[in-house]
C-alpha cells in the first residue's frame, strides 16, 4: 500500500520545488497544497506543525520539514523515520 503523502508548499519556494521533484523521481503520488492563497490551509498547517515555513511534508502522519531527501525517501519506502 502506498503511503499517503501531502506536501504543503508555496508557489515561489525553490525548496518546495525540490521536494516535489523528489516525489516525482520516486514515483510517489502526492497531494500538493499550495498555501499562498489558501489562508485556512495555512492556519491548519501552522496549528499542526507549529511551524511557519514550507515545505512541510506529511507521509502517513509523519511530518518532515524542509528538504531532507534521506528522511523523505525513507518515509516513502519504509514509513519509518525519526521525527524532526
Amino acid at each position: 500500500m502506498e503511503p499517503a503523502i501531502t506536501i504543503y508548499t508555496s508557489s515561489y519556494c525553490p525548496v518546495c520545488q525540490m521536494v516535489r521533484q523528489l516525489m516525482e523521481n520516486l514515483e510517489a503520488p502526492y497531494e500538493d497544497i499550495v498555501i499562498d492563497t489558501r489562508i485556512k490551509e495555512r492556519f491548519k498547517l501552522i496549528a499542526k506543525t507549529k511551524r511557519l515555513t514550507v515545505p512541510q511534508t506529511n507521509i502517513d502522519g509523519i511530518w518532515i520539514s524542509g528538504f531532507q531527501p534521506e528522511k523523505l525517501t525513507k518515509a516513502v519506502f519504509d514509513g519509518r523515520v525519526e521525527h524532526n
